[in-house]
């Protein structure tokens, strides 16, 4: 038992959580967007927050950028911060779902001058991943259409494969290309990246630096993720994932916080078919809107939920659940599953936490460190982050 909990802290001492930028921002609502105190005016002052969750949890070092949200005049410089906060600048999210041209789609779009401007678009992202150091273009398309008969489906779809193909021409030789999908919302009749079989596909035939980004709240009710992240892991497609929950759709709500048995069964798969081990690439990327919750401790709050999560993953004895699948106790091997899922790990991970310097409660540790009350007093003024920034 000893041998196993070593190996379980060992593995959860080199975990690496990314988070959002434009988690640190306002954000809402269709209806409302709830402004807060203390909430960053510029990229800057989110990799200070970023800074903040990857000192008390030290497992997020990492940040993902949104362009243009946080488009800036020197990206080197921007990078040189994150450096000296302890970070690293992440994936490169573009952000063709906002300008009026789009109404119809972008790199969908009908009309070659909207392509065009999509498309390029997406290639200045790419000129911000040579200057930042970033290996990870991460793609999401609102692109659809309302009606029936609105568009060409299979001609939307020839349009997609050539500007993807342009975009992964582009791509440096360590850089690659990470495609989400959703399977509605704001397009409700098609979606051109619906789910992962359509973002699998155009990723097959883009070639081996195109992979299949998973937003845990990108599903309809029901769907089996862990099934398509064990079938992603096997073929080599999945490039990482957005962690979120939800309740009825797209809800962007702290990961683990409505379903924490679907996050461990995710890591279960992850662990398993080794998704932990750095040479897969996996990245572990959090998407999430904190609405009405405080920022920066709900994003830690979100990367212990991960950090939990994988820890009970660990402790699955895939030995004895190998031998009940083989003899196809059905009970048995369920029960190896539920007795690491009820574990209590919480006091693995403090120890884990305590061994590398940290406080044990990362959230008491943030409370305690001033920070909340000194931002909301400093960033005065300006204009605050969030939604469309």
């Amino acid at each position: 038992m000893t041998v196993v909990r070593d190996a379980v802290k060992a593995a959860l001492k080199t975990q690496r959580i990314e988070t959002p930028s434009w988690g640190y921002g306002n954000s809402g609502t269709r209806f409302k967007v709830f402004a807060q105190g203390g909430v960053p005016r510029t990229p800057w002052e989110k990799l200070d927050d970023a800074a903040r969750v990857h000192e008390f949890t030290g497992v997020a070092p990492k940040v993902s950028l949104h362009i243009p949200w946080d488009r800036v005049d020197d990206y080197a410089a921007l990078a040189a911060y994150a450096e000296e906060r302890g970070l690293e600048l992440g994936a490169i999210n573009s952000n063709t779902f906002q300008d009026d041209e789009y109404r119809l789609g972008s790199v969908c779009h009908p009309e070659a001058t909207v392509r065009r401007k999509a498309v390029d678009h997406l290639l200045e992202c790419v000129d911000i991943m040579d200057t930042t150091g970033s290996t990870d273009l991460k793609l999401w398309f609102a692109d659809g259409t309302n009606y029936p008969g609105q568009d060409d489906i299979v001609g939307r779809q020839e349009r997609l494969a050539e500007a993807l193909a342009e975009v992964y021409e582009r791509l440096g030789d360590d850089q690659r290309m990470l495609l989400e999908y959703k399977f509605f919302e704001p397009a409700f009749y098609t979606t051109d990246v619906p789910d992962w079989g359509t973002s699998y596909a155009h990723c097959l035939r883009l070639g081996p630096r195109a992979q299949v980004v998973v937003d845990t709240g990108h599903h309809a009710p029901g769907t089996n993720i862990e099934f398509i992240v064990a079938f992603l892991l096997r073929e080599g497609k999945l490039g990482g994932f957005d962690f979120n929950s939800r309740f009825y759709a797209d809800d962007d709500l702290m990961v683990g916080s409505s379903d924490p048995f679907q996050l461990f069964r995710i890591m279960h798969e992850v662990a398993k078919n080794g998704g932990l081990d750095p040479a897969t690439n996996v990245a572990f990327m959090l998407d999430q809107c904190h609405n009405i919750e405080a920022k920066i401790p709900a994003v830690i709050r979100s990367v212990m939920n991960v950090q939990e999560a994988t820890a009970k993953a660990l402790l699955v004895d895939t030995d004895a659940l190998a031998a009940a699948q083989r003899d196809g106790d059905v009970l048995g091997a369920n029960a190896v599953l539920m007795d690491a899922y009820n574990t209590d790990v919480r006091p693995l991970l403090r120890e884990v936490r305590e061994e590398r310097g940290l406080h044990p409660d990362p959230v008491a540790a943030y409370a305690a460190s001033g920070w909340q009350d000194r931002i909301a007093a400093e960033r005065v003024g300006g204009e605050q982050a969030g939604w469309g920034a």
